[in-house]
């Protein structure tokens, strides 16, 4: 019996380099497998309106911790607001994008004690990416400290997004920055910080995320876009002007995936779904054939049809 095992396992030279071989070509496959999926998963994953609600439920449990098994990945869409990580909930994290063990981490540090002073604190988070905290920073809104109470340590009570961008607001009112009289016309997709400030309800917060979210669409194409980083346009409305001819366009038939998916208007699904068309019908010359494609709604190819050019 041991001479025929001897006799099975023998190879020849030639033969042992050739399963050296073989081996070290499949554990670089799998570690390649492994890199692939650890680096190209979605920088900001958010989750889609309709099945928000329905797991909302599962999302806290008793230590107000996350369970991973109820959100994944594959659940992307981005929804950005202001947010103080010293007061946001679970939900509103996992809204904006964060992944739950991220959540989780956030949840435990402050269950600790432990206080985000100032945005850059919010970087030291165990797990969170350099890309996700450089989307996310101009939304990062901390409360001041009370300085006369007992413990600095917690800050002063603000439990909402809402409230957090409402008291920013009223902030923004008193600073000491020569106001514009009403009646004044700023064009909004040219303003710069200094000026976006000298319209009445908008301070130094405010005006970087109008300029950090104008830069990531474009450009305005109407007011009533400020809606999305949850600024009542209503009350701007009378400030601005927008000329169209400043925006930023991307090419439809030269974009890769990557670079469409980084548009806030254009999700991972909506971007595959453009290149694969692409792909099998060659040139556009309008968005069109995605009528009734069952990635995009009306409204997301008349408000994308701003930003894409068919060159």
């Amino acid at each position: 019996m041991w001479q025929f095992f001897k006799d099975f396992l023998f190879y020849h030279p030639s033969e042992k380099r050739a399963i050296v071989l073989l081996l070290t070509l499949i554990v670089l496959t799998i570690g390649a497998s492994f890199w692939y999926e650890r680096t190209h998963q979605p920088v900001l994953s958010y989750i889609d309106n309709a099945a928000l609600q329905a797991f909302a439920d599962t999302l806290h449990q008793k230590d107000g911790s996350l369970d991973n098994a109820s959100v994944t990945d594959e659940t992307v869409q981005l929804h950005l607001l202001p947010f103080d990580p010293n007061t946001a909930d679970s939900l509103s994290l996992v809204q904006l994008g964060l992944r739950p063990f991220v959540v989780n981490n956030v949840l435990r540090y402050r269950a600790k004690g432990g206080v985000f002073r100032q945005a850059s604190d919010f970087r030291k988070i165990y797990g969170l990416r350099d890309e996700e905290y450089d989307v996310l920073l101009p939304y990062i809104m901390i409360q001041k400290f009370d300085t006369q109470s007992p413990s600095n340590d917690l800050p002063i009570q603000k439990d909402s997004v809402r409230s957090t961008k409402e008291s920013l607001l009223k902030e923004s009112i008193y600073e000491k920055v020569e106001k514009y009289e009403i009646g004044t016309v700023v064009d909004l997709n040219k303003a710069d910080t200094t000026e976006l400030k000298k319209i009445p309800g908008i301070g130094s917060a405010i005006a970087r995320m109008i300029v950090t979210y104008r830069s990531q669409l474009g450009g305005f194409y109407e007011v009533r876009q400020l809606r999305d980083i949850n600024l009542d346009a209503s009350q701007l409305q009378s400030w601005f002007s927008i000329d169209e001819s400043d925006i930023r366009k991307m090419s439809i038939n030269k974009s890769s995936a990557d670079l469409l998916r980084r548009h806030p208007y254009i999700n991972f699904y909506q971007a595959k779904a453009i290149v694969e068309h692409r792909r099998k019908h060659g040139t556009l010359t309008s968005l069109q054939p995605f009528v009734l494609y069952e990635e995009f709604t009306a409204s997301d190819l008349e408000r994308i049809g701003h930003y894409l050019s068919f060159e």
